[in-house]
C-alpha cells in the first residue's frame, strides 16, 4: 500500500469546490513570544470545525454507488465523526458513528446534527473501533477509518499541499499526531514538493502511540487529555508506514503545554483551538530553543473545543500566571475584618473576584477565621506586592 504526491493531488481535484481552503497567516504576535517565524494554517475555520473534512469527502466520493447506498460506519471522538457526517449528509450517504463515552458534548451534538446516527460506546478510541466493526458485519456497513485508509491520508495530504504552496519558505511543519493520517499524508506532499523541509510530530504525554511503536516499545497510553483528539493508542498501520521515515522528530507534551498553546491561541490569535489543535504551539513552547529563527508552518487542527473547557483552561492559565491568585489568611473573626483587607487589596488595584470565610477548619482558633480571597492582579509581580502588603499590615498569609 502507498500513497504518492499524485494521488494526494488527485484528492485536491476530487474535493475541489466543496470543502474551503483554509488560510494560512503569519503570526507577529506568537513570532514574537517564541523567537520562532510562525505561520499557522487555521484547519478549524472549516464548516465542521476541524482538518477531517479532506479526508472523509475524498474517502466517500470513491466509494461505489452500491457501498453509498449501504452506508459507512466510522469510531471517533468527533472530527472525523461530523465531517464524515456532514459530507455523508450532503452526498445521501447513510452515516453511523460509534463515540466513546466521554466525549466532548459539541462533538456529539455537532455530529448529530448534521444527520449521523450516533452510537455513544466504550470508554475508549479502542472499544468504539470494536463496537464500529461490529456494525459493518451487522449491517454491510462500510468502515472508513479516521486514519488507517489510503483515501483517507490522500484526502488529508491536501492540507500539506495546500501549506507548501501558500508558505513556500518555510523551513518545518509542525503536526499533531493522533492515528498519524494528517502527518502521512502532509508530509508526502511536503517532501515531494521541498525535499529538505523537515516534519515535526506532536504528541500526547498520555498517549505517545508513535513514538513507542518507533522505539519498537508497547504504547503505555492511558488517562484523560485535553488533546483527546489525538488520544489514540494505536498509531495506524498504514499511516506509521508511510510516515515513519519522514518525519525528522517527534515532540511529546504535557497537559499544560497543551493548555498554555490553547490559552494563547484565543487571547494572542484571537482564535479558538481544541487542545489537540494547539498542539504544534505546544510544543514549540515548550522547546523553544529547538525552533529559534526557524520559519515553521503550524497545524491548527480543529477548533471543536467545549466553551465550559476553553474557559476553565483559561482560567488555569490566569492561575499559573499569578493573574488570578487565592491569598489565604488567617485573622479574627470580627467585624470589619474583611472589610480592612479588601482595602488593601483595592487599593493597589486588585480586583476582589471571590471570598470563602471558614470557621471550622481545627487548625484556626475558635476565635478565628480563614479567608480565602480570590483576587485578579496584573501579573505575578503585582500579585506578589499585593501579597507583601497584607503581610506588612499584619495580617497571617498561609498561602499566596
Amino acid at each position: 500500500m502507498t500513497v504518492t504526491i499524485d494521488d494526494i493531488r488527485a484528492a485536491q481535484q476530487r474535493i475541489a469546490g466543496q470543502v474551503d481552503r483554509t488560510p494560512v497567516r503569519h503570526s507577529r504576535r506568537l513570532s514574537l513570544l517564541t523567537g520562532a517565524e510562525i505561520w499557522i494554517k487555521f484547519d478549524n475555520l472549516h464548516f465542521t470545525g476541524s482538518f477531517k473534512e479532506r479526508g472523509a469527502l475524498n474517502r466517500l466520493l470513491q466509494l461505489t454507488p452500491d457501498e453509498m447506498k449501504r452506508g459507512v460506519v466510522a469510531a471517533s471522538a468527533g472530527n472525523h465523526a461530523q465531517a464524515l457526517a456532514y459530507h455523508g449528509g450532503r452526498l445521501g450517504v447513510p452515516v453511523t458513528i460509534v463515540m466513546p463515552e466521554g466525549t466532548p458534548f459539541v462533538k456529539v451534538d455537532g455530529t448529530r446534527a448534521h444527520g449521523a446516527n450516533v452510537v455513544i460506546h466504550g470508554l475508549d478510541f479502542s472499544a468504539s473501533t470494536e463496537e464500529a466493526k461490529r456494525l459493518q458485519v451487522e449491517h454491510g456497513y462500510v468502515f472508513v477509518s479516521a486514519f488507517d485508509d489510503e483515501g483517507i491520508v490522500a484526502g488529508q495530504g491536501v492540507c500539506g499541499l495546500e501549506f507548501i504552496e501558500d508558505a513556500p519558505d518555510l523551513d518545518a511543519l509542525i503536526i499533531p499526531i493522533g492515528g498519524g493520517g494528517l502527518i502521512a499524508g502532509s508530509a508526502i506532499a511536503a517532501k515531494a514538493i521541498k525535499p529538505d523541509i523537515k516534519i515535526f510530530g506532536v504528541e500526547a504525554a498520555r498517549y505517545p502511540s508513535f513514538t513507542a511503536r518507533r522505539r519498537g516499545e508497547p504504547a503505555k497510553c492511558s488517562g484523560q487529555t485535553i488533546a483527546e483528539g489525538i488520544a489514540i493508542k494505536a498509531v495506524g498501520e498504514i499511516p506509521f508506514a508511510l510516515a515513519d521515515s519522514l518525519i525528522d522528530e517527534i515532540f511529546v507534551c504535557e497537559e499544560a503545554d497543551f493548555e498554555k498553546g490553547v490559552a494563547l491561541l484565543a487571547t494572542l490569535e484571537k482564535t479558538v483551538a481544541e487542545g489537540a489543535g494547539a498542539g504544534g504551539l505546544a510544543a514549540i513552547l515548550a522547546n523553544p530553543e529547538r525552533f529559534k529563527g526557524m520559519k515553521v508552518g503550524v497545524e491548527l487542527t480543529g477548533g471543536n473545543i467545549d466553551a465550559r473547557m476553553l474557559a476553565v483552561v483559561l482560567n488555569r492559565e490566569m492561575v499559573r500566571e499569578k493573574r488570578l491568585i487565592v491569598y489565604r489568611i488567617l485573622g479574627d473573626d470580627r467585624p470589619g475584618m474583611l472589610s480592612a483587607m479588601a482595602a488593601v487589596i483595592g487599593g493597589l488595584g486588585g480586583n476582589i473576584i471571590d471570598v470563602v470565610h471558614n470557621r471550622l477548619a481545627l487548625d484556626v482558633p475558635a476565635k478565628g477565621a480563614e479567608f480565602d480571597i480570590m483576587v485578579e492582579t496584573r501579573d505575578a509581580r503585582h500579585a506578589e506586592e499585593i501579597g507583601e502588603a497584607l503581610k506588612e499590615r499584619g495580617y497571617e498569609l498561609r498561602m499566596g
